[in-house]
């Protein structure tokens, strides 16, 4: 008997039935296999009893409840056994865990096909593996990042040409205005009709040259990444079917990009020479090694690509670096502070930031437009919801007048967060909202802001992004009140906190944030640098090493007993 034999016994038990007959004192004895546990109905059972060995039918309603005991209580008995017998086997260590686990997987991968939804792979998938393929492939970077540099100097020409005609039209009516305004006094009365009809003027003529020109460059960027996407699955197609792979020379290259040629690469950022880096260990037990840097240097410059005005096609390294960690586990994030709340206009830095990020062509993700409007819909949902767990019997009558005010629009310390492919050195930025309450120099471990920073470091552990920058002064520029006893303070709130949420977020599990950068503003003196440079340190558990003395002639320690 072999072993699936053995098995099928073990599942089998004998049913015994007694019962009389008419024409016989005897009782008859009925002994039937029954499977446990039995898969089948009872009632049906009994029918194919009867039937098979012709039993008289006023046993019936008796034999099937006698069937229904039997098969109930040997399916309990058969259960408990199976758990006595697992239970037995963990305790004695003769079960097979990782066979256990593969069964599981088996039988969980078998549901799912068989019952799962049936879903095909969507283009931006198919895209995004063949994009993290090639990009690790050696012939194939470097053209692709070229390529890549072509398309973004076609948009910044293009651009060029956009804003010199807008500021031609604008000097242009300027001029128009003056000389208008110069006549005022000839017309008299119809002084304000004329000048509003040269504003309406002007302002269609605005309009209609700002919507062409818009117009074609979002043309040519659609033209762009569907030429690009085309190119790229192509190009998979040569790198598998060609043995001898050359992508430079490669048929399927666009037609606006020529063969490259292997030029020396430069950075665009001239080099930072206000930058201090340290490495340190953060942890109770299990200590965790971790690499901080603080510099000085404009938030941009992580942002802006090498479009340089010689028309060079060579990429920087950083936009390589950017580009080998794109469909990755180490990602690049950036705080951006925002002081807009309600996403409808942008100036200053936010306006600045999707200037830079509209300079190119965004190949792999919506362009930042495209996420600002669905981040407008999901942003009043979440809105709502906060809105709805607020309990105002807890709160003083000027905080909801604060809270009130603010209800419809996001408060200090929210975070919206946008991805990109098209920046120097940043995959995902946090846009996190600020207020005029940063100024002051009495902010504490409670603010808003630092419980922004809280929620940002959480994220950026829980997805994968590994390097982040932090403006450690809740600053992009300098400003009067930055004093040197302000600056102290803040950046030692901010070091304090930041250590104190990596502690707490690496509990958590997660992804390790291997390198963390504090921004400082650009333009601040060295010695206030030179000062938060040497508090980082102190503060964080920095990695130094150990030096021994050696000397000519060994030496015995002595040992000094005392009581």
């Amino acid at each position: 008997m072999n072993q699936e034999e053995e098995k099928h016994k073990q599942h089998v038990e004998v049913f015994h039935y007694i019962f009389p007959t008419l024409t016989s004192k005897k009782d008859q004895i009925l002994e039937i296999p029954v499977e446990i546990p039995y898969p089948g109905l009872v009632p049906e059972l009994t029918q194919r009893i009867l039937s098979k060995f012709s039993l008289p039918c006023f046993i019936e309603n008796e034999l099937q409840s006698s069937l229904e005991r039997f098969i109930k209580e040997k399916t309990i008995e058969y259960y408990d056994n199976t758990a006595y017998n697992a239970i037995e086997s963990a305790r004695n260590e003769t079960l097979d865990v990782e066979d256990v686990i593969k069964k599981w997987e088996k039988l969980f991968k078998d549901e799912t096909v068989e019952h799962g939804e049936k879903r095909r792979t969507s283009d931006s998938e198919v895209f995004s593996n063949v994009y993290h393929k090639l990009v690790h492939s050696g012939p194939a970077l470097q053209t692709m990042l070229q390529v890549e540099q072509s398309y973004a100097l076609a948009v910044s020409h293009l651009m060029n040409q956009r804003n010199e005609q807008i500021s031609s039209l604008t000097s242009k009516q300027t001029a128009e205005m003056n000389e208008a305004m110069a006549k005022v006094d000839v017309w008299k009365d119809n002084n304000e009709m004329y000048i509003n009809k040269i504003v309406a003027k002007h302002f269609e003529d605005q309009n209609l040259i700002q919507g062409r020109w818009n117009s074609e460059v979002d043309s040519l960027k659609e033209t762009q990444r569907r030429e690009y996407r085309d190119w790229i699955m192509k190009l998979l197609e040569d790198h598998q079917t060609n043995s001898a792979f050359s992508p430079l020379y490669s048929p399927s290259t666009p037609t606006n990009g020529a063969v490259f040629p292997a030029e020396s690469v430069t950075e665009s950022n001239p080099l930072r020479t206000m930058e201090e880096s340290f490495t340190i260990h953060l942890g109770s037990q299990m200590k965790q090694m971790h690499n901080i840097r603080i510099i000085s240097a404009d938030v941009l410059d992580f942002c802006r690509p090498n479009i340089q005005n010689d028309d060079s096609i060579n990429p920087s390294p950083q936009r390589l670096q950017t580009a080998l960690g794109l469909y990755s586990n180490d990602l690049c994030g950036l705080v951006l502070l925002n002081d807009n709340n309600d996403l409808s206009g942008f100036s200053g830095l936010a306006k600045e930031f999707y200037e830079v990020c509209d300079s190119s062509t965004e190949f792999h993700f919506p362009n930042v437009s495209e996420q600002l409007e669905t981040l407008k819909v999901q942003i009043k949902d979440a809105i709502a919801w906060r809105n709805s767990c607020q309990h105002p019997g807890n709160l003083t009558t000027s905080e909801q007048q604060s809270r009130r005010s603010a209800s419809k629009h996001l408060q200090t310390g929210d975070i919206f967060l946008t991805k990109h492919s098209n920046l120097a050195a940043v995959h995902i930025v946090f846009h996190m909202i600020v207020d005029d309450s940063l100024r002051s120099s009495e902010i504490n471990s409670r603010h808003s802001a630092i419980l922004g920073l809280r929620n940002i470091l959480k994220t950026a552990c829980s997805n994968d992004i590994t390097t982040l920058t932090i403006p450690v002064l809740l600053m992009h520029e300098m400003t009067e009140e930055m004093t040197v006893a302000w600056c102290t303070k803040r950046a030692e709130l901010v070091f304090k906190c930041v250590k104190g949420f990596m502690i707490e977020m690496a509990s958590w599990g997660g992804s390790d944030l291997k390198n963390l950068q504090f921004l400082v503003p650009k333009g601040i003196s060295e010695e206030v640098f030179a000062s938060l440079a040497t508090m980082l340190p102190s503060i964080f558990r920095v990695s130094n090493p150990l030096v021994f003395k050696a000397s000519s002639t060994p030496t015995t320690p002595k040992i000094k007993l005392s009581r």
